[in-house]
């Protein structure tokens, strides 16, 4: 039996926004269909290392995938994804899931935006300037026909070398600025993608219609958002709220103080399939918590390894 093995470059190569908007959607619309199963995110760690993994199938995609990877304070991090066969089990590809990680969780969140967010957004705030940001502002710009960028990160040279890149990248008006509320006034849309601990945007800051796509924090004791913003709230959906009961950080002091029930917390893949509206009005804030989930890293990895054989790109190996 062979094996595909697929680079990080090779993946870059192959995979585009197009094709990872489109495999997130379709895995989503799986598990709203209850076609899926995915299993969240768990985690073993030693003194120095932790890791991570994840594990999803789609027997009507006729494939499953573990993703691992592995965060050390002594070196860089490290994903692998192995994709198997649906039918028959065998092992048909190891592949590097930096990128595509990166992607897939720009792509939920562009699902999230062609749904949740007013048909007439332009106006995008975005607060981060790495790679996650990145991604995230590519994928709503390919979802609605954005005007004007506001990016807002607290060191001065990586928001402007954002700002620069992103708007060449998407062909758009990308302004760096050094108030934090600058990035959330009168948006459209606003993208929290940040390492911080502690909440960076404020519901006070909110105008209405806004839709979040909240990505940052996937641990539970961190929190990207303030209560105001859940009190502000008209829909609130994850990914996963299997995942966001272990994950979501962001929920915490709300849950606690009554502002957010679980009940009041809907899954985007019911979205996908209609059972449950994304926006109801115009004048509706609206809130996408993305945990990244593994379904989603299945679905985009099964095209990139189609498309890889396609194109005849990767190297196999006896297994």
């Amino acid at each position: 039996m062979s094996v595909l093995l697929l680079t990080e470059e090779e993946v870059q190569r192959l995979l585009t926004m197009d094709m990872a908007l489109e495999a997130v959607e379709l895995g989503l619309r799986k598990m709203g269909l209850d076609e899926a199963h995915n299993v969240p995110r768990a985690r073993v760690q030693t003194d120095h290392s932790m890791m991570h993994t994840m594990a999803a199938a789609a027997k009507s995609l006729g494939f499953m995938g573990v993703k691992t990877y592995v965060t050390s304070r002594k070196g860089p991090t490290r994903f692998q994804l192995s994709l198997y066969d649906g039918k028959t089990g065998a092992l048909l590809c190891l592949m590097h899931a930096d990128y595509l990680g990166q992607m897939r969780t720009g792509a939920a969140s562009g699902v999230a935006t062609n749904l949740m967010a007013r048909p007439d957004a332009s106006e995008v705030g975005v607060y981060g300037s790495g790679k996650q940001a990145r991604t995230q502002l590519e994928a709503v710009c390919r979802v609605r026909r954005v005007r004007q960028v506001h990016v807002f990160s607290p060191n001065e040279e990586r928001r402007r070398q954002f700002a620069e890149e992103m708007s060449a990248k998407c062909q758009t008006e990308v302004e760096p600025t050094a108030r934090p509320e600058r990035a959330a006034e009168n948006k459209d849309v606003i993208i929290p993608a940040t390492t911080s601990r502690e909440p960076v945007l404020f519901g006070h800051w909110l105008a209405q219609g806004t839709h979040i796509n909240a990505v940052g924090s996937n641990y539970i004791s961190k929190a990207e958002l303030d209560v105001e913003v859940f009190r502000r709230c008209g829909n609130v959906v994850v990914d996963s709220k299997e995942q966001a009961r272990l994950e979501a950080g962001d929920f915490q002091q709300p849950l606690e103080e009554g502002v957010l029930h679980w009940t009041d917390v809907h899954e985007l893949g019911q979205v996908v399939v209609g059972r449950y509206p994304g926006r109801k009005q115009p004048q509706d804030i609206t809130l996408f918590k993305s945990l990244g989930i593994a379904v989603e890293d299945v679905a985009v990895a099964a095209r990139v390894y189609a498309r890889a054989q396609a194109e005849n790109v990767g190297r196999s190996i006896d297994w």
